[in-house]
């Protein structure tokens, strides 16, 4: 009986590992200098929430920056979350609930910042520097959410 069980769960690794692996979402807000300390407690609290209400959240982590560099940039605030893959990644930034965290957001940041990445999966050239031939990572198949609105480029 271990020995079906170890196949089941060797197969079910290497399926995991060939369909890209987890996401890490990594957002950083840089607050508005009139955002209180309550509003800016809210939203900690209610990002926290996030985790309970969207089933796609495999794990939330969060914290203020501690790093004595001062190369942050007004970005003070940061969240790591976990997806299984990048189709629950996608999932929870359509989720209405994301959407409603958003629009709770916006009034109080100056600047939002949010990275994805797969831990150990090679890195493609942005689009815009790609030589002819080189392999390009597409934009998100879902299209942006469209909570956040226009995004500021550059």
């Amino acid at each position: 009986m271990k020995l079906p069980l170890t196949l089941f769960a060797l197969a079910m690794l290497t399926l995991t590992s060939l369909a890209g692996g987890p996401v890490r979402h990594v957002v950083q807000f840089k607050f508005r200098k009139d955002a209180t300390p309550d509003q800016v407690q809210r939203v900690v609290e209610e990002f926290a929430l996030l985790k309970k209400k969207i089933r796609a959240v495999d794990s939330l982590e969060w914290g203020t920056n501690v790093s004595p560099e001062g190369l942050n940039k007004g970005f003070n605030h940061c969240w790591i979350l976990t997806f299984r893959d990048e189709a629950d990644r996608d999932t929870y930034l359509h989720h209405p609930d994301h959407e409603a965290f958003v629009a709770i957001v916006k009034p109080l940041v100056d600047d939002v910042q949010v990275i994805d990445f797969i831990p150990g999966k090679p890195v493609f050239a942005p689009v815009e520097s790609a030589a002819p031939g080189e392999k390009v990572r597409k934009p998100m198949r879902s299209g942006l959410p469209k909570a956040w609105g226009a995004q500021k480029t550059g």
